[in-house]
């Protein structure tokens, strides 16, 4: 049998939170419960959104609440190489192509479908006259990709209607996320990955991606996205609390209550380690909701 492999994979825009906690448990625990290995990749693919010394912060964070991680952390800043490899690869294939359109053509012309801009297909056909290329972009097909979650059950979108063609290279010369996911996926081998309901409709355009590449697909479940009592994830953008290593147990305690494993309310009060066994013993993927998002606790 194939080993099983998870992953948690933060990008370094600030300090833990809460709903980055769910996300790190929630794939910790289901790897550990397969007696597989559970990896950490630091997504920092956008330098000018790293928040300086925030890659080092999330790693002594991820210690000091008890994680243990297999193998050394990739960091996608040092794996642009790579990431272009698999851009001539598309190309090679005939599945890219340039794009001329700036922010503000998109914002004027792009259709919106459930909050997301579908990119309207200006450039699909050749540059207008006169244009310079800024981005690169993926075709996508117009039938659906289908992929069962663990916890969600089936899930299709129709990418060039729901997204339209996607930016893997983006005008100012990063690749962008849905391109290095995918190609760090099948670096590290990931059979399984395990992670916030945010990053749902990421996944057919990552599935398209594999299929173009001819690269393994593996097994998704989505997690519920922690949300504040606005509704708004929580991000650094919503002004998210930063994890506290001090209540280190409690706060496990409380992701776990979030995941729907109904831990005792001593257990909040434990040491860490008592935490992490109880966490062990207990998980079971099958009791996490299936929500797309669920309010944080008000202490989080």
């Amino acid at each position: 049998m194939t080993l099983y492999r998870g992953r948690f994979a933060p990008s370094p825009t600030g300090p833990l939170h809460f709903g980055s906690l769910v996300a790190a448990l929630g794939s910790c625990l289901e790897a550990r419960s397969h007696g597989g290995q559970w990896l950490v990749r630091m997504e920092d693919l956008d330098p000018p959104r790293a928040q300086p010394g925030a890659a080092e912060l999330i790693l002594r964070t991820l210690e000091d609440f008890a994680f243990e991680w297999d193998g050394a952390v990739m960091r996608q800043s040092e794996r642009s190489e790579t990431y272009a490899q698999a851009i001539a690869q598309l190309h090679a294939r005939g599945a890219l192509y340039d794009c001329a359109c700036t922010r503000k053509e998109l914002s004027d012309s792009a259709l919106v479908l459930e909050g997301e801009r579908v990119y309207p297909g200006t450039c699909r056909n050749g540059l207008p006259p006169g244009r310079r290329a800024h981005a690169v972009r993926v075709r996508v097909p117009n039938h659906a990709i289908a992929f069962a979650d663990t916890i969600r059950g089936s899930i299709s979108q129709i990418l060039e209607r729901e997204v339209g063609d996607f930016v893997v290279r983006r005008a100012d010369g990063l690749h962008a996320y849905q391109l290095a996911v995918v190609v760090d996926d099948a670096a590290q081998s990931i059979t399984d990955v395990v992670r916030g309901a945010d990053l749902l409709a990421s996944t057919p355009r990552q599935i398209h991606l594999q299929r173009l590449l001819e690269l393994p697909t593996p097994r998704y479940a989505h997690l519920p996205a922690a949300v504040n009592a606005l509704g708004a994830k929580l991000s650094k953008q919503t002004l998210a609390r930063p994890l506290d290593p001090a209540r280190a147990a409690a706060t496990i305690a409380a992701a776990l209550a979030f995941l729907g494993q109904a831990p005792p309310p001593e257990l909040a009060r434990a040491a860490l380690r008592e935490v992490w066994d109880w966490s062990l013993a207990h998980w079971n993927l099958d009791r996490v909701p299936r929500q797309h998002a669920l309010p944080a606790p008000a202490d989080a």
